[in-house]
């Protein structure tokens, strides 16, 4: 009973994203959407204890939902013009087989989830409201999560998301990928979020796993995606190109007992070259279009420095420095400037790395940023200073919320004390 109920929440998590969007574009209402889609869960669990999981779960789950829906709209009278129109078009598709309901949901342009991310970046929703929205409902995060991202609260971000869904039902918005003009204007903001769940998937801010591997597989679906739509757009080839080499890493970032291995000290034969491949190629074709020096090809091109290095001491930690220090005037943030301190120290020495991190100390937004504390403790450790090391690793571990991060940070502080 008790695997059953774990596989049907697996696959749950995996359809939730795709099933919201055909839910958010049928019933113009993201609230309905994810009610809807609750409910279809509901349902499932009562069903498919009986009779077991299906053979295309996310079908079931997209006509359960479409069921509901149906019943939903006829339940309140078909009170205004929008409910008929919707009443009927989900009446159109109620007979659907479970096998065309499922190649709708495996159309390979992925054009529901495209739709509601773009939506979700309308331009009547504000910038962190977007992106909050966005990991939401496409990324599954929880609330505490999205904070934990942000850096910020789980107050202000409910808020934003409730903000955002309001905005979206007020405006009208169409759940597409809009053209020409208006798709230019959205897509800075669908890659920062594309980037945001990969990033969720890669190093996960809070849980027992210091991976979500789904988050980055849906991530690197969304931006191969994009760029077969945009060939020519050299930010979104920066993007596929800077996802797909850190997705060649994931297998390496932990040990067998689940522990975090630093980038320095992975097994290199683990990572995947395929997706390094796949990478350089699409920088390779960025670099070609002239677009070398946006943030998404800067980063990509960092990342392309550690997958080109077949040993770690091989790594050209002063061409990486050079990077951080483009990419802190491209893109001024202080999570940006630590990591460039981080680059400096390992290229002219902890001291210098030291000199960099020191003044951001007073940055609100790293406050409780665990990786300040964790970089200090690397370069006073490496600097001699053992027993100031001790006391920011501590202090780094009391502010991480993943389990396995904390423990290697306690690890740490542990050896600086022997």
């Amino acid at each position: 009973m008790e695997d059953i109920h774990r596989a049907i929440e697996a696959v749950f998590r995996i359809e939730r994203a795709r099933l919201i969007a055909g839910l958010a574009r049928l019933t113009r209402d993201v609230d309905r959407a994810e009610e809807l889609a609750q409910d279809a869960l509901l349902v499932a669990l009562t069903e498919w204890l009986r009779g077991g999981v299906p053979d295309n779960p996310g079908a079931w789950l997209m006509t359960a939902a479409k069921r509901r829906a149906i019943d939903g709209v006829r339940h309140h009278a078909m009170r205004t013009r929008k409910h008929a129109e919707i009443a009927r078009e989900l009446d159109e598709e109620r007979d659907m087989s479970a096998e065309a309901v499922e190649a709708a949901l495996d159309d390979p342009l992925g054009d529901e989830l495209l739709g509601l991310i773009f939506a979700a970046c309308h331009p009547v929703i504000s910038p962190d409201g977007r992106a909050a929205l966005t990991l939401r409902l496409v990324g599954g995060l929880t609330v505490e999560e999205i904070a934990r991202a942000f850096l910020s609260n789980e107050a202000t971000i409910a808020a934003r998301i409730t903000r955002a869904k309001k905005a979206i039902a007020k405006a009208g918005v169409a759940f597409e990928v809009p053209r020409g003009a208006e798709l230019a204007a959205r897509l800075p903001s669908v890659l920062e979020v594309v980037y945001l769940i990969f990033n969720e998937g890669y190093a996960a801010t809070a849980g027992p796993a210091l991976v979500r591997p789904p988050l980055c597989a849906e991530a690197l679906r969304l931006g191969r995606i994009l760029a077969a739509l945009m060939p020519d757009e050299p930010e979104v080839l920066g993007l596929l190109a800077l996802m797909e080499i850190q997705a060649s890493r994931l297998a390496a970032r932990a040990g067998p007992d689940g522990r975090f291995v630093p980038l320095t000290e992975q097994n290199r034969a683990r990572w995947d070259q395929l997706l390094i491949r796949r990478g350089l190629n699409a920088l390779a074709r960025v670099e070609a279009l002239g677009g070398a020096g946006g943030p998404y090809a800067l980063q990509a091109a960092l990342a392309a420095c550690h997958a080109r290095a077949r040993r770690a001491e091989d790594t050209d930690w002063r061409r990486i420095a050079a990077l951080y220090d483009r990419l802190g005037q491209v893109m001024p943030s202080p999570v940006v400037e630590l990591n460039r301190a981080i680059a400096h120290s390992m290229a002219f020495g902890p001291e210098a790395g030291l000199a960099l991190v020191d003044t951001l100390a007073d940055a609100a937004v790293l406050r409780n940023y665990a990786p300040l504390p964790a970089a200090r403790g690397d370069f006073l450790l490496r600097a001699g200073r053992k027993a100031e090391a001790k006391g920011a690793f501590e202090a780094a571990a009391a502010l991480s919320v993943n389990e396995r991060e904390r423990e290697w940070l306690l690890a740490r502080a542990a050896a600086c004390a022997n």
